[in-house]
């Protein structure tokens, strides 16, 4: 994961993540035992003001990209580009995605940003990032806008939390993070219902807004109904080298970048069995519950490969045995016991159900 000065982290691939820097005068240690950071965050957001609602719309509006205005890098994938910029007919600064040039003009990727673009458009739910327009640009390409969406991910929350910040602890204490989670759960049951999975639910993907409201993002690698089977088994020869692989496995506690999605997968998709359905974000969902419990990762080995095998073989300690000190409820062990079996069968069968289960969590 790559952090972008300005307002972006860019993840391997084309997994990226908007993020609002604060100012530098509003720095998270001014944060005071009281105060959650998104309060600090929330006072570097413009005011809507008369002459921003007020003027007739703009003569001759150039097509695709024509239209927007101060475009400014925010996150740079492999396989994807990420931009901020202003659109001058609604007065509001929004996120645009495009592809790299050397890959503007590859069919499948092309295809793939476009299925990325309309899932995540089509599924209007209140924790998925709304799309403002799809379009192509005669020199940029295929494209698609989004909200622009302030606050951090689940994992920066942990990662503060892990190492003691007494402010972050107060403002997320468990049931808060509970809830986080099963708020992005809820955009995971309005997928299923319509027959989208997921595939990459990880703390990365999980967003904290300003106003804590929560919203799920990347599916990019979503599997919709008529999406040929393409799980494929997973080795070190589609990931990192050795090295690389050391370097990036790195604890929670430990406060460095990680390769989120190994860590988050199910058993049947470390196996590649051609037939993943909803049970299989169940079971990262229930991944990150653990971790928001414990603040540790339930499956992590010194390698992806070991981390792999705990996967698919290791019956893990509840999160209450791991961490004892963490006033975790034992309903919450229930929870995360539940959704973590092994066998898809054996978890809750409708994200809906293990909502419920957390929803009851006292």
């Amino acid at each position: 994961m790559t952090q972008i000065p300005g307002n972006a982290i860019a993840l391997p691939g084309f997994f990226v993540l908007i993020y609002c820097w604060p100012r530098k005068q509003d720095t998270v240690n001014q944060v005071g035992p009281t105060t959650s950071r998104y309060t600090v965050v929330m006072q570097s957001e413009p005011n809507i003001i008369l002459s921003g609602t007020d003027p007739d719309l703009p003569k001759n509006l150039a097509p695709g990209l024509g239209r927007y205005t101060g475009f400014r890098d925010m996150a740079q994938g492999g396989c994807a580009t990420l931009r901020s910029c202003f659109d001058p007919v609604a007065g509001r600064t929004v996120a645009i995605k495009t592809l790299p040039p050397e890959i503007r003009h590859d069919r499948r990727e092309r295809r793939r940003l476009l299925r990325e673009a309309r899932v995540t458009a089509q599924l209007q739910h209140p924790n998925t990032v709304p799309v403002y327009e799809i379009g192509e640009d005669a020199q940029q390409g295929v494209f698609f806008v989004m909200k622009r969406i302030s606050g951090e991910n689940l994992f920066e929350i942990l990662k503060r939390i892990a190492n003691g910040d007494e402010a972050t602890t107060a403002a997320f204490p468990v049931l808060r993070r509970i809830e986080i989670v099963a708020d992005a759960c809820q955009a995971l049951a309005y997928a299923h219902a319509r027959g989208v999975i997921h595939r990459d639910v990880k703390p990365e993907n999980i967003w904290v807004g300003n106003f804590g409201e929560v919203i799920l993002l990347d599916w990019g690698v979503a599997k919709v109904w008529g999406h040929a089977d393409d799980n494929e088994p997973l080795g070190r020869s589609v990931l990192k080298s050795p090295e690389q692989e050391n370097q990036q496995l790195q604890t929670l506690t430990a406060g460095g970048q990680r390769p989120g999605t190994p860590l988050y997968m199910s058993p049947e998709q470390v196996q590649g069995n051609r037939s993943l359905d909803e049970r299989s974000d169940i079971f990262s969902a229930g991944v990150c519950l653990y971790e928001v419990l414990a603040i540790r990762e339930p499956f992590r080995g010194r390698t992806i490969d070991e981390t792999f095998n705990n996967i698919k073989n290791l019956q893990i300690d509840p999160p209450s045995v791991r961490s004892p000190n963490r006033g975790i409820p034992q309903k919450a062990d229930e929870v995360v016991t539940r959704a973590l079996q092994k066998r898809p069968s054996d978890r809750y069968q409708s994200m809906r159900e293990m909502i419920a289960e957390m929803r009851a969590i006292e």
